[in-house]
């Protein structure tokens, strides 16, 4: 049942005169705490669970007796009435003055099968900001204790940790990075990184301690968003619409966010503590697995597999070629140098016969073979010497990588080591739970 429209009173007298009274006490109780003075016939309003229900406050914050206008505000609409003053004693500051049998009436029961009404996630938020001091959150954690919620792992993380923090390099890819890319283990190594955020996360909720911020108004408006006072507005009868409602998950998901009311983290951190251990726990099992046998990482721009026993020889062979095919330029043979140097060898020898001049051509033709076969010559040694290098570099990357890849293996023991202990750490942090004072 929605508590926060108010019902028309219909064929009861006029009740302008109270909703005009009940809207100036509404902005003096959020302006700090001042109730304007009752004028006569305002609360004549027979039937009308409202008008009784104002006078009970206006009472109560005097510290005068109540029992009779709020046992007729009672009488007419239990539930309305009991809200209406645990919000409004609230909003003053005056939320130990309440009955312990309100909040229970005010605030009803909670399912994960419906949406969580206006009033409650107003009382709920009142109660974790310490307006009914201890008593008040204890009994919000134990209303939200009384649902099961939905260990959905992957949804906690994303809540707790919405950005994908940068996956932690193991030390032992220092010199050879490029093998945190690979998926087998990227997954791991961003599952550290998860896991620590998600105990840096979870900490930071349970361990600042932090005072209640509406036990008393000092000055200003306390609250800095407007649930308790839209929730009265509307019981008060001055607005009827109501926003998109939420279920009691997509509550606790929305208050363990970073940048949230530090005092819902907590109480929403305590209620989901089993799903997120559940969630830290799917981590470590990731983090456990065991490193692949093998992997395939670009070396130098070709795919080398590497093993911890070495690297894979064909896919070594298959780059080799590669270098070869790309350092060793199409048509090895001189034949510009061999073509020139017969025709210098007949032109040199018809000069004979013809003339000395022609001789002298032939063999500077001759001079002219035998320079560029040379000049081929030192640009194959070139060439050999580049794709021995680039070989060279290769082995060289490639012996490094298996290091790195041999060394992880090693280090497999020590990473699952560090996260068991931070989930140990993790379940301290959710056994200490949000405090009550």
């Amino acid at each position: 049942m929605d508590l926060t429209t108010s019902p028309d009173p219909g064929s009861k007298a006029d009740a302008t005169e109270l909703h005009r009274y009940a809207e100036a006490l509404l902005v003096g109780l959020a302006a700090g705490g001042s109730v304007p003075s009752l004028p006569p016939g305002v609360t004549d309003v027979p039937g009308y669970w409202l008008a009784p229900a104002v006078e009970a406050l206006g009472l109560i914050m005097s510290g005068q007796d109540a029992l009779e206008p709020l046992a007729l505000a009672a009488e007419l609409d239990e539930q309305r009435t009991s809200l209406f003053l645990c919000l409004s004693l609230a909003v003053c500051g005056l939320g130990d003055r309440i009955h312990a049998s309100w909040l229970g009436t005010a605030f009803g029961e909670l399912s994960n099968d419906r949406p969580v009404s206006s009033g409650q996630r107003a009382l709920w938020l009142a109660a974790a900001r310490g307006a009914y001091g201890p008593v008040g959150k204890i009994f919000v954690l134990r209303k939200l204790d009384a649902v099961v919620v939905p260990p959905e792992d992957e949804l906690w993380l994303k809540a707790l940790v919405p950005d994908e923090p940068a996956p932690m390099v193991p030390t032992s890819f220092d010199g050879f990075p490029e093998l945190v890319a690979v998926p087998e283990i990227a997954v791991s190594a961003q599952a550290v990184a998860r896991l620590r955020r998600l105990r840096e996360r979870c900490s930071e909720i349970t361990s600042v301690p932090r005072p209640a911020e509406v036990s008393k108004v000092v000055s200003g408006t306390v609250w800095t968003d407007d649930e308790p006072l839209a929730v009265l507005r509307s019981l008060a009868g001055q607005e009827s619409a109501e926003g998109p409602l939420s279920s009691l998950s997509g509550h606790l998901l929305h208050d363990v966010r970073p940048g949230a009311d530090p005092h819902l983290a907590a109480l929403a951190l305590h209620v989901a503590a089993p799903a997120v251990k559940a969630a830290g726990e799917s981590l470590v099992e990731t983090i456990k697995a065991p490193p692949p046998e093998a992997v395939t990482v670009p070396i130098l721009g070709y795919p080398i597999t590497l093993r911890a026993e070495g690297a894979d020889q064909q896919s070594m062979s298959t780059a080799e070629q590669q270098i070869v095919t790309e350092c060793v330029p199409r048509g090895s043979t001189p034949w510009p140098g061999y073509l020139v140097g017969a025709v210098a060898a007949v032109v040199f020898v018809v000069g004979f016969v013809v003339s000395f001049l022609l001789t002298l051509a032939g063999a500077a033709l001759g001079g002219w073979s035998g320079y560029l076969i040379w000049r081929h010559r030192v640009q194959e040694q070139a060439d050999l010497r580049r794709v021995q290098a680039r070989v060279g570099e290769l082995s060289d990357v490639s012996e490094r990588g298996v290091r790195a890849l041999r060394e992880y293996g090693k280090e497999a023991a020590a990473r699952a080591e560090a996260s068991a202990e931070d989930l140990a750490e993790l379940c301290r942090v959710l056994r200490r739970g949000p405090r009550a004072a």
